[in-house]
């Protein structure tokens, strides 16, 4: 694949900017799993930086698995145009997901466990990879879980 290939790739898997995909493979040599984790590494940074902003919008977002476990999660943004963007809506998803499939005792809890799909990531991690992504800060605000 040329380089114009692999940038295109890494910017449709990770969402970051062109030039961000462009830099990262030129820092790598071209290894593209190398620059894939740098992409994610500068995100996560981005999240540090963005943390204690005010998080002024949200969304109620429910999630029903096999009509047996329900979760409401509240998810706060910065802005309204973020509360309505594609990666903080997946996010929203994967989160409620989470939250049924591992039942935290409470937000700290639920930021530290392993991500469902991916077990080598955090959910803080992938909380901070959105942030990266949507330049804007993101907090869980509350959730409540009940099964039958």
């Amino acid at each position: 694949m040329g380089l114009a290939e692999d940038i295109k790739k890494l910017r449709s898997e990770t969402g970051a900017g062109v030039m961000d995909c462009k830099n990262s493979l030129e820092e790598t040599g071209g290894d593209y799993s190398k620059a894939k984790e740098l992409i994610r590494e500068k995100g996560l940074a981005k999240g540090e930086k963005r943390a204690g902003r005010e998080t002024g919008a949200g969304l109620v977002h429910s999630y029903i698995h096999g009509g047996r476990i329900g979760v409401l999660l509240e998810l706060r943004a910065e802005t309204d145009f973020v509360v309505k963007s594609d990666p903080f809506q997946k996010l929203a998803e994967e989160l409620a997901m989470q939250i049924a499939a591992s039942n935290p005792e409470d937000i700290s809890e639920l930021l530290d466990q392993p991500y469902i799909r991916d077990e080598s990531r955090r959910i803080d991690d992938l909380v901070k990879e959105v942030i990266g992504k949507v330049g804007e800060n993101i907090n869980i605000g509350k959730f409540y879980r009940i099964e039958v």
